[in-house]
């Protein structure tokens, strides 16, 4: 999984007047558990831009000012009601045979078939949670729609993989093709094909002639 990497200082104080105080500094009060104890910092609030403010799912490494390095993914963030901004993180700590879960996003890859007969792609399901060892993590989970027609669905069950635990139910719907007004009938298609390949004329032949006696 890609990473980015956070600097930030360890806080001294943990109090509502010292976290306030860094907030209208331009500063996040931050929180780092999975260690023996937890661990709180704060870092610049630009700072949270690539990793908050993206679809892309991320590992980051803490660099604190003492010298401190720590492997974590971020677990949750606060934001103001009314400003929007960013209050509060926590983060936790990552080990090496520890599963852990996090959120990635899914990619749908290919044309399906459904599409390009008029049916219309839904995905319900951006992002997936997933339980994992960090070396398992992935990127993001593809999925190749072009096999799919009018009516079909993908499931969670489907993406099952031993590298790591989709933490939705299998009968969860991450993307669907779905019939439109506008939609062609599929079978309707095949039916025409079958039939004209029967009398040996093509189709666009057979609705030339029942024009013209039209």
């Amino acid at each position: 999984m890609k990473s980015i990497t956070i600097q930030g200082v360890k806080r001294e104080s943990v109090g509502k007047k010292s976290s306030r105080a860094l907030r209208n500094a331009d500063q996040v009060p931050c929180v780092v558990y999975g260690g023996n104890e937890p661990l709180h910092f704060s870092t610049d609030e630009k700072s949270f831009k690539p990793l908050v403010y993206t679809p892309d799912a991320h590992t980051v490494n803490l660099e604190l000012a003492d010298g401190t390095k720590i492997a974590a993914i971020l677990q949750d963030v606060q934001f103001h009601p009314v400003t929007d901004r960013i209050i509060h993180a926590d983060f936790y700590q990552l080990h090496d045979d520890k599963p852990v879960s996090i959120e990635v996003p899914v990619r749908l890859t290919g044309r399906a078939r459904g599409v390009i007969a008029g049916g219309v792609l839904r995905q319900t399901m951006r992002k997936l949670r997933i339980k994992a060892i960090p070396a398992n993590l992935p990127d993001e989970i593809v999925i190749d729609i072009s096999p799919m027609r009018i009516g079909h669905k993908k499931y969670v069950e489907s993406l099952r993989t031993d590298d790591y635990t989709i933490l939705h139910p299998d009968n969860s719907v991450v993307v669907a093709v779905r019939t439109s007004r506008v939609a062609i009938s599929e079978e309707e298609e095949e039916e025409e094909e079958q039939a004209a390949e029967g009398d040996g004329t093509p189709a666009a032949e057979n609705s030339a002639e029942g024009n013209a006696e039209a």
